[in-house]
């Protein structure tokens, strides 16, 4: 367990902390190996989040994500149970086969062996890069980074091409919360965020507002459950939901869906 933690790029003594709490809190110890349950991250609002913070995980999140997640096993006649943990363990969670798979999720070089991916992705979200407010730079990009101190958010995916690239000097945050208070603290150069829920997260926090801005673009990235090759029913959900999101485009539904959240979260 410690080498899977550890390629989330987390310290040795997080990877033991999360370790005791994945043997403490699993659902596996609740929840019957058969049982389609799926796990959604608990703080990346408005795609997945609790509802209340510190919400019990056998709660479902909220947002974007969870709605299409089920929209798109109902039109397979399939119900899943939707439990909310933070990004990190959920991943953990897939990977070993305590849920069926763990959303949202993009594919890298380092964990695309790890886990079975539907097709198509279920949405795309900018990875952008992060500023002070009074940043004058132009347009930055991934070659920009090189020689600037640059922090990203602990247990998340991001590029291969980022995370193994030496000559950036990266700094780790336990949360997107943290990351942008590191960032004003003036701790770190850049940090790396996703450009919705990043925006929203600092125009709704008054302590963040009108204090960070988006400076550049390092990727536009796919989001994708990814599915427990460990489960008993993760091949199986992976195939039902490639077929049911493929459809839900071609018939409308998906933007629709797309439209209303949207509309409802007035941020783009």
């Amino acid at each position: 367990m410690y080498a899977n933690c550890l390629r989330f790029g987390m310290s040795m003594a997080i990877c033991m902390a999360l370790s005791a709490g994945v043997r403490a809190e699993t659902p596996a110890n609740s929840i019957d190996k058969n049982t389609l349950v799926l796990a959604g991250e608990d703080d990346w609002p408005p795609y997945s989040a609790a509802e209340k913070p510190g919400a019990d995980a056998d709660t479902s999140p909220v947002g974007f994500s969870v709605d299409l997640v089920r929209a798109v096993f109902a039109s397979q006649g399939i119900q899943v149970k939707i439990i909310n943990v933070p990004f990190a363990r959920c991943m953990l969670y897939a990977k070993n086969g305590q849920v069926a798979g763990c959303f949202n999720a993009t594919i890298t070089d380092d964990n695309r062996a790890d886990y079975v991916w539907h097709q198509p992705a279920m949405f795309e979200e900018e990875l952008s890069i992060f500023a002070r407010a009074d940043s004058k730079e132009p347009e930055l990009r991934l070659a920009d980074l090189r020689g600037k101190r640059v922090a990203y958010t602990n247990g998340y995916t991001y590029p291969s091409e980022f995370m193994h690239d030496s000559r950036i000097k990266k700094s780790v945050a336990v949360s997107d919360a943290a990351l942008i208070r590191m960032l004003l603290a003036k701790r770190v150069d850049y940090i790396l965020l996703n450009r919705t829920p990043g925006g929203m997260r600092i125009d709704n926090t008054p302590e963040f507002k009108g204090q960070a801005k988006r400076v550049g673009l390092l990727s536009m990235d796919g989001f994708w459950v990814a599915f427990s090759k460990q489960h008993p029913q993760g091949e199986r959900l992976a195939q039902a939901f490639s077929a049911g999101l493929a459809q839900m485009r071609r018939d409308g539904s998906y933007q629709r869906l797309q439209d209303e959240f949207r509309r409802r979260v007035n941020y783009r």
